[in-house]
């Protein structure tokens, strides 16, 4: 019987709750059981997870009644993120790699079946929320993900191209590691965002021929951090003037940058180019006050 622990967070709104892997084997029937209160697609890690280890070459103790939880056991899980720490739980459970390694790291990464690791949302919000706690824990994530959660000042960001890759960096022995099968290249690195100076471009308002009094008005509104509500008929520029606001405003601070990110990381949105770029969004002119704000919760008292 064989037990481990890995750390990993799961998404609520805009928090990246922290979430415990806990990995028992056990003898009896073969099985494989995933409880925590899990969304279909973290179930389907099971089938991930087996293909990903045996074309991996890696064994699945295929022979073990195999139990995974999500703890806490109340806090929804849904994504493919959970892959790499299942993964990882199963061989250290299994002693192909060392349980103790593991301490002092966060993991997160989609798997396919060949183990290559695939980028999972809300990057950004995990490696933010490590950064308000202050909490030194290396996280470990897939490449394209791990350029994202870079830009959060302070942090320890690894990234990964393949499960093999992260599983070199936590067997007991050198000579472990060289048993492994190869990978195509070194898929296994620290990521450090290199700090841009160049600052955001945004449509200029200098463009726009007439509209004199409404200009006005959107430099005074920039200048005293005022709210501001344009109506008019369709066509009449409202838009227009709105992509061009963003550049009377002055340069995001890093902590807004960081929020403004973290928001558009959890919708899957996010892009490294357009870092500290105040966003614009142009709903449609049918969206309703619901669809604006948000809707579908109800609380009771």
């Amino acid at each position: 019987m064989g037990l481990s622990l890995v750390q990993s967070r799961a998404l609520l709104g805009l928090e990246a709750a922290s979430v415990t892997v806990e990995v028992h084997l056990a003898n009896g029937l073969p099985s494989f059981t995933l409880v925590g209160l899990v969304e279909t697609e973290v179930k389907e890690a099971r089938e991930r997870v087996r293909s990903a280890l045996q074309n991996a070459g890696l064994e699945f103790p295929n022979n073990k009644r195999i139990t995974v939880n999500l703890a806490p056991a109340d806090l929804p899980k849904d994504s493919g993120r959970f892959d790499l720490p299942i993964a990882l739980g199963i061989l250290a459970a299994s002693g192909q790699i060392d349980n103790a390694k593991l301490a002092g790291h966060e993991f997160a990464g989609e798997l396919s079946l060949s183990g290559e690791l695939r980028p999972v949302r809300g990057a950004l919000a995990m490696a933010l929320a490590l950064h308000t706690r202050g909490v030194a824990t290396r996280l470990v994530l897939p490449l394209e993900s791990a350029l994202e959660a870079a830009l959060v000042p302070g942090g320890e960001v690894y990234g990964a191209k393949h499960l093999l890759d992260v599983v070199r960096q936590f067997v007991a022995t050198d000579e472990e590691a060289s048993q492994l099968p190869d990978t195509t290249d070194d898929g296994w690195a620290r990521i450090s965002a290199a700090p841009d100076t160049t600052p955001p471009r945004y449509a200029d308002l200098a463009e726009v021929k007439g509209h004199t009094g409404v200009k006005r008005v959107l430099e005074i509104a920039a200048a005293g951090g005022h709210s501001l509500l344009m109506v008019g008929e369709p066509g009449s520029g409202k838009s227009m003037l709105a992509q061009r606001f963003a550049g009377l405003l002055p340069a995001m601070h890093i902590d807004e940058a960081l929020e403004s990110a973290a928001v558009a990381s959890l919708g899957g949105r996010f892009a490294t180019e357009r870092w500290r770029v105040r966003p614009t969004c142009a709903p449609h002119h049918t969206a309703s006050a619901v669809a604006l704000v948000g809707g579908g919760w109800s609380v009771t008292r």
